[in-house]
């Protein structure tokens, strides 16, 4: 292979070593105690079955890749859980089929012994926390000695939320504090990085970017993410609406829960290029391979208590997260980034602002579009 050769080394892999990747290939075990991983190894490129780092090659030249797509001139990815040579893509892993545990209390436990394994071995130097004040977060900063920081508009509700979290924790919280400025500037950086121009993709990336940068400026090279919780256990109105919801096909809050996990690799690739790009590693410590397996396990009820608007959502998790954290903060409901910083709503006035009305078909995607030109 070109471009960042396989020799062996562990240069050529992200997340885990070339002797756990080879044994993970010679098992077939999806979930075999990694955070993740990509790269070479020996005569193929793999990724794994969450794609939770992203990996690419020369569209016309699969011997020629690289981590970051911006290096190659027709970048495509790897598809998760696939290897590939010269002669195409394989499957190597798919998600695993595991048994339901059926006491809910031991589901709980089970829960909470993965997460904590996991942060016990998050290393806090040079780490900082991505911090909204939602379970997902607060879990990582009770448990690791890493500043917070949030990022959001002036009297948005991520830097309202965090404060109040940060002084149930007795902590402190750095406040990001976004301007139109930010924006403007940071838009065709995070479009670029990300190969995206669409709305959606470039509202979430952007707070990530945002933060990243205030982080990587304070001298941090690391920054600990609360990713995959909302996907694992059952964090999305759509899968506490299945079957009804026609977001998803599932007809079951598992089937629903399942079906979102599989959309991660798209989501991580987009995450951690933005932070890369920002001058951070993404640390994601509820990704891990043992955390993943216990959300696989869980009965439905167990991942939303009940189908529809009226259910708690990530039940399990949530219980677990009950021994670290306040139940003020283990049962808060939280907006997803991009609406809680106010960075979409901004981003959409700032469209409009430049002459891209919502009459428009997709207005905001035109405006960053725009941007790049």
């Amino acid at each position: 292979m070109t471009g960042r050769a396989s020799d062996g080394n562990e240069s050529s892999l992200d997340g885990a070593s070339v002797d756990c990747v080879r044994a993970a290939i010679e098992s077939g075990d999806p979930l075999s105690g990694t955070r993740g991983f990509a790269g070479a190894v020996d005569d193929r490129l793999v990724r794994d079955v969450l794609g939770r780092y992203p990996c690419f090659t020369e569209r016309d030249d699969p011997t020629t890749w690289s981590f970051d797509p911006t290096e190659l001139d027709q970048p495509e990815s790897v598809p998760a859980g696939h290897g590939r040579t010269a002669e195409g893509d394989q499957r190597v892993w798919s998600l695993p089929d595991v048994p339901t545990i059926e006491d809910d209390e031991a589901a709980v436990a089970t829960v909470r012994a993965s997460i904590d394994a996991s942060l016990d071995e998050v290393v806090a130097d040079s780490l900082a926390i991505a911090f909204s004040g939602g379970v997902d977060s607060a879990l990582l900063a009770a448990r690791l000695d890493a500043p917070l920081y949030v990022v959001g508009f002036p009297d948005s509700h991520d830097v309202e939320a965090a404060q109040s979290a940060a002084a149930s924790l007795d902590r402190d919280v750095r406040v990001v504090e976004v301007t139109h400025d930010d924006v403007v500037r940071a838009v065709p950086e995070v479009a670029t990085a990300i190969g995206r121009t669409n709305a959606m993709d470039v509202q979430i990336a952007l707070p990530l970017y945002l933060v990243a940068e205030r982080v990587a400026d304070d001298g941090y090279d690391r920054l600990a993410v609360g990713q995959g919780a909302d996907e694992l256990f059952g964090g999305y109105a759509k899968v506490a609406k299945a079957p009804t919801d026609p977001r998803v096909d599932a007809d079951t809050v598992r089937g629903a829960t399942r079906e979102v996990i599989q959309s991660l690799p798209d989501q991580l690739e987009r995450d951690v290029l933005t932070l890369r790009a920002a001058g951070v590693e993404p640390v994601a410590p509820l990704l891990h391979d043992r955390v993943v397996e216990a959300a696989l396990q869980l009965p439905g009820h167990m991942l939303v208590t009940e189908p529809g608007d009226d259910g708690v959502r990530k039940h399990a998790l949530r219980r677990a997260a009950s021994e670290w954290l306040p139940d003020e903060i283990a049962t808060r409901d939280k907006k997803a980034v991009q609406y809680g910083s106010l960075i979409a709503r901004e981003l959409d006035r700032l469209a409009r602002q430049n002459g891209f009305k919502r009459r428009m078909d997709d207005h905001v995607t035109k405006y960053v579009e725009s941007l790049l030109a």
